[in-house]
């Protein structure tokens, strides 16, 4: 073998175990100290040294975080662009030397800055230091249809709500839209620009991520909830009689059924089933008065509630759903803790969020079997090689086949002859289920509606969704489930047409 052939690679081993040692030094002993605090000026200038990673949206492929070079003082930094601006921001989140990071940004910065513990990324990265290049990062595909994202942005306009929508088969996110929204370009020049966004509800908030982190109380969508701890409970079945006066009784005081016309609906004898087509209060009431508080609760948690959902945008901005006291998630030590006549149709101390119910929304659809959600779709590196690939994740099967079949059945019979018909998709098997959250304020209603649809009725649905509004004067049939139809219309026209 050449002499010279032998030398070069002595030094190029030599100049590896360098590179190895410090890397090490920094990774494992000097990082405890770098990384105390997120706002380490040193550690965030030196990663702008790092040709950041692409984050790009599924079908159509966007770019939707990419970086523009700038020399300062003789160093190479990237800085980064959002071509899309407000679209996707909550999710996507922003990456900046002045403010940090948020959203994706921030919990996938070790594979956008190529600092994750994967054997190719540490090869490319070695390399491109020997030869004086700057380090490259991952990139990051996601699984949102851009398309169907737009839609969600313009229905819901200068409203203050969100739009999730899962594919519930795989737990595929599609679409995260929340408003009002922000433009992260302008988080480093002109930060006081995202505190004068305006919606229809003060505080505006346009940071607050509302489909992941914002907390509603969800009326009678979670009466889905409740049907199906009645019908697991063995105690009732789809046609258990009920007989409606237009209220129940709860602790010697009337409670009525919700007045959306002169005065509460009245229906006489009614089953359980057409309790939800028609979202009778009463019906679920007693249903929540005989079996209880903590049996709806459990039923709930099956569900993923008191749990934070998962996802991969940072812990901090996922909050988990349940009942709230104080702030504060709260479970209950005795039934008589809670009201369970009103918590059986989402009022009480019951909080949720917008992700969360596209969760149930999607299990109940996909027979009782609850994915886990997931952004991300792939992490590829600069050479091409995949460095991580999601998989689709079983959390649990929330309720029997039989019990999410049977719910599934009554959503349907909910948008074909219930409060739910503006959802009709021709062509598409649809259920869903209305919500109207009273807060306490004249035409200040928070407005739901969760849904799945598909082409087959007999297969679990493509699509699941849940859409809510603040402040309406109107109910969920009128205000979110139309919404809803478009999102869910430009789903499946997407997959319709891959």
């Amino acid at each position: 073998m050449n002499r010279q052939i032998v030398r070069l690679t002595y030094v190029a081993l030599i100049l590896v175990g360098v590179l190895v040692a410090m890397t090490t030094y920094w990774q494992t002993w000097a990082a405890a100290g770098l990384a105390d605090r997120q706002d380490n000026a040193v550690k965030r200038v030196a990663e702008f040294s790092i040709d950041r990673g692409l984050i790009l949206s599924g079908a159509p492929r966007r770019q939707l975080a990419r970086n523009r070079k700038e020399v300062v003082g003789g160093k190479t930094l990237f800085f980064r662009r959002y071509p899309y601006g407000r679209l996707a921001a909550n999710l996507v989140g922003y990456s900046t030397i002045g403010r940090a990071r948020t959203g994706l940004e921030r919990s996938l910065n070790d594979y956008l800055t190529a600092s994750n513990e994967h054997l190719l990324t540490f090869v490319d990265a070695a390399l491109n230091e020997l030869q004086g290049k700057p380090v490259q990062g991952n990139d990051v595909v996601l699984n949102l249809d851009l398309d169907a994202q737009k839609v969600a942005a313009k229905q819901l306009g200068t409203t203050c709500g969100a739009v999730v929508a899962l594919d519930p088969r795989t737990g595929r996110l599609l679409v995260m839209a929340s408003s009002p929204s922000f433009d992260p370009n302008v988080v480093e020049s002109s930060f006081q620009a995202i505190s004068r966004v305006t919606a229809d509800c003060r505080p505006a908030s346009p940071l607050l991520n509302r489909a992941s982190a914002g907390l509603f109380v969800p009326g009678s969508t979670f009466k889905v909830i409740t049907a199906s701890a009645a019908l697991e409970s063995k105690k009732f079945t789809p046609t258990s009689s009920f007989y409606d006066p237009g209220y129940c009784v709860e602790y010697g005081k009337q409670v009525h059924n919700f007045a959306d016309q002169n005065g509460p609906e009245v229906f006489g004898t009614i089953s359980l089933a057409d309790g939800l087509v028609h979202s009778v209060n009463s019906v679920y009431c007693n249903i929540g008065k005989a079996l209880g508080a903590k049996r709806i609760l459990e039923t709930a948690k099956r569900f993923g509630f008191y749990t934070r959902p998962p996802l991969e945008t940072p812990a901090d901005e996922r909050l988990p759903s349940g009942l709230y006291q104080g702030g504060n998630l709260y479970y209950p030590h005795r039934d008589s803790d809670v009201d369970p006549g009103r918590m059986a149709f989402g009022q009480e101390r019951m909080l949720v969020t917008p992700l969360q119910m596209a969760m149930v929304a999607g299990a109940i659809g996909n027979d009782g079997r609850l994915m886990e959600p997931h952004a991300v779709d792939r992490i590829v590196a600069p050479n091409g090689h995949v460095v991580l690939r999601q998989q689709p994740v079983l959390i649990r099967q929330a309720v029997s086949k039989s019990t999410a079949n049977a719910v599934a059945e009554m959503m349907r019979q909910v948008v074909l002859r219930g409060t739910g018909t503006a959802a009709q998709i021709p062509g598409y098997s649809v259920g869903g289920k209305t919500g109207t959250g009273e807060t306490g304020i004249p035409n200040a209603n928070t407005t739901w509606f969760i849904a799945f649809a598909g082409k087959d009725p007999t297969k679990p649905p493509q699509v699941a969704i849940a859409v809510v509004l603040q402040n309406q004067a109107g109910v969920g049939g009128t205000t979110a489930a139309p919404i809803a139809r478009a999102v869910m219309e430009a789903l499946l026209r997407s997959a319709s047409n891959p």
